[in-house]
């Protein structure tokens, strides 16, 4: 799955010693969607991918992620795992076109209207 946002939080990374004796870490961040109706998505990146996709507040990005959820003590949890990020600015982002700053107020001019003077030979009613 994919979503695009701005990321508002850093939570830092968190690291340990899995039971196998193997070391682990991973990255938590919070990003907003730009809809109308923003969304805060909570998000990590594990293992590898932590130091892969280093992500800073303010980044705008394409997130590649998948949802897990899973049940411990007859609660649900659910969690977004990560494994891709893009940075989406607006020279870069495929399909995307840079609009001059001051669009909108060097459009020419619409053609002028015809101009439908008066004629005394015109009989028309109107």
């Amino acid at each position: 799955m994919e979503i695009e946002g701005k990321i508002i939080y850093n939570l830092g990374e968190t690291s340990g010693t899995s039971k196998a004796g193997r070391a682990w870490k991973k990255r938590e961040y919070v990003l907003e969607t730009q809809d109308s109706y923003p969304k805060k998505v909570h998000f990590d990146f594990f293992g590898e991918r932590a130091d892969q996709y280093p992500l800073e507040v303010g980044d705008v990005i394409r997130l590649s992620f998948d949802i897990d959820s899973r049940e411990y003590n007859g609660r649900w949890f659910t969690s977004i795992s990560a494994w891709k990020a893009e940075k989406i600015d607006g020279t870069s982002a495929p399909g995307a076109t840079q609009q001059p700053a001051n669009q909108g107020f060097n459009k020419p001019a619409p053609p002028a209207a015809p101009d439908f003077g008066s004629d005394e030979t015109d009989d028309l009613p109107f």
